[in-house]
């Protein structure tokens, strides 16, 4: 199970409680318009893999110029949070295997594409998308994608993520780092020895 930071972290650490798989992050930087960072043009993913949203860029006039700026400083934030999170740990292996990346929820879905490409050059089994809501637009075209979406909301008055949580605060680089150093140790048993 691979999550994105960092609102990605707390859904995929519940799922892979739950499901008693390994969790690890993969890294994707959103590229948000100058001016109006919150909304994306386009993100980046460990590996160098960059995806544009051509038509955010175009409609913005955003210049090539503004692109690379904002591409460097995300990929200095990329290279931060993988010092970060890992704390020393290797990623984990992935190659060959069936892959869950989990987000917070979608909105334009371009972090996520960032993701699915990224991850398609490492030679993967399958990718499965699982998120708790998106646009239904947004969803169709991580079908396109993707091997599989799940996504548990699909509103057609979606407006944004936080929309649909009762609490969508921040989360911290302190909670990924707990979250990933809970996930990595060992389960105690919840079966009681017979006396």
């Amino acid at each position: 199970m691979l999550a994105l930071p960092r609102g990605g972290v707390p859904v995929a650490y519940e799922v892979a409680h739950t499901l008693k798989a390994p969790l690890d992050v993969f890294l994707v930087r959103k590229l948000g318009v100058p001016g109006y960072e919150e909304v994306a043009m386009g993100a980046i993913a460990s590996g160098g893999v960059r995806v544009l949203n051509e038509d955010v860029v175009r409609r913005a006039g955003v210049t090539p110029q503004a692109i690379a700026a904002a591409e460097k400083r995300e990929q200095a934030e990329l290279a931060r949070r993988e010092r970060a999170y890992r704390e020393g740990r290797t990623p984990a292996p992935i190659q060959g295997r069936t892959v869950l990346l989990v987000d917070d929820g979608v909105a334009t879905g371009a972090t996520l594409r960032a993701g699915l490409k990224a991850l398609r050059a490492l030679s993967l089994a399958r990718v499965v998308v699982a998120v708790p809501v998106a646009p239904p637009e947004v969803c169709r075209t991580l079908k396109a994608e993707a091997d599989e979406v799940v996504c548990l909301l699909t509103p057609p008055d979606f407006m944004a993520v936080g929309q649909f949580y009762r609490d969508f605060h921040q989360t911290s680089d302190e909670e990924v780092r707990e979250l990933l150093t809970r996930a990595a140790s060992p389960q105690p048993s919840t079966v009681q020895p017979e006396e």
